[in-house]
């Protein structure tokens, strides 16, 4: 699923214009990034958490060279889902 289409699905569930939806997804998605650049970690109950990971430099190497090269430290966004969806895509 795209944005376009989620943005579509919570018009119709929400019988809502397309446009109030699409700026309610907007949002949204801009509160948990803000969160997440805030805290650092966002719970949704029922879906996950989102959580924000610190990686270490380190040494990688050029596919098409094969010559090394230096990996800065970065941030990665990390999702771990709750056990209600776990169990919901089980089944």
């Amino acid at each position: 699923m795209n944005q376009v289409q989620l943005i579509e699905r919570v018009a119709k569930v929400g019988k809502i214009k397309k446009a109030a939806a699409g700026r309610a997804i907007k949002a949204v998605v801009t509160n948990i990034v803000d969160s997440l650049k805030s805290e650092g970690r966002v719970i949704i109950a029922g879906l996950g958490t989102f959580k924000v990971k610190s990686t270490k430099p380190r040494t990688g190497r050029n596919p098409k060279t094969g010559e090394s090269i230096q990996i800065a430290a970065g941030k990665r966004v990390l999702f771990k889902p709750s056990l209600s969806l776990k169990k919901t895509l089980k089944s």
